[in-house]
């Protein structure tokens, strides 16, 4: 395939405005580089994607999740849960909040996994229950599946300048179902 077949064209906008100062008009300009496009169909998407994250967690109300706030968190726990399966540990410990980060190094967070937390290493899956919101924090209840057995742990996460973060882990009592 030739650098011409992947070639994407972007329109740039200039402005001018009317002699009055009246009206401002937008003339479309065509830019033209492959390299161009790519770079700015990448940065579309994480624009993109960060302002969905910025929006769902403006406000923490108390209460349930939105089907919006509990998809990202979702993504963010699934993230750090797999991450740890595959000890990748830098990679797990970007996923905890600032705050965490402050008091615990990644060898302690290294320890604490493997001393508490060996399910999430050896898990065989998982599934996500119950998400609140409250005191603008978030509990976000996850099943996981290890050796036989299934562990429930009770996530704490938090929001801090838009970005969300694991604060802790822990293990809760399994639910019963009337």
């Amino acid at each position: 395939m030739s650098s011409k077949a992947l070639k994407l064209e972007l329109l740039a906008c200039s402005a001018s405005r009317d002699e009055d100062n009246s009206a401002i008009h937008a003339t479309p300009t065509l830019i033209s580089s492959p390299l161009r496009g790519i770079i700015a169909l990448c940065v579309m998407v994480l624009v993109l994607s960060g302002c969905s994250q910025k929006a769902a967690f403006e406000e923490l109300a108390d209460g349930v999740c939105s089907s919006e706030q509990a998809q990202l968190i979702e993504a963010h726990i699934s993230a750090q849960i797999d991450a740890i399966a595959k000890q990748e540990w830098k990679l797990a410990y970007s996923y905890a909040s600032p705050g965490f980060r402050s008091g615990v190094e990644i060898n302690e967070f290294i320890f604490i996994i493997g001393g508490r937390y060996g399910m999430l290493v050896e898990n065989q899956g998982y599934e996500f229950n119950a998400c609140t919101i409250a005191n603008e924090k978030i509990s976000q209840q996850v099943a996981v599946s290890s050796n036989g057995q299934v562990t429930n742990l009770t996530y704490l996460l938090s929001v801090q300048k838009q970005v969300l973060g694991v604060d802790s882990a822990a293990l809760s009592a399994p639910k019963l179902e009337a």
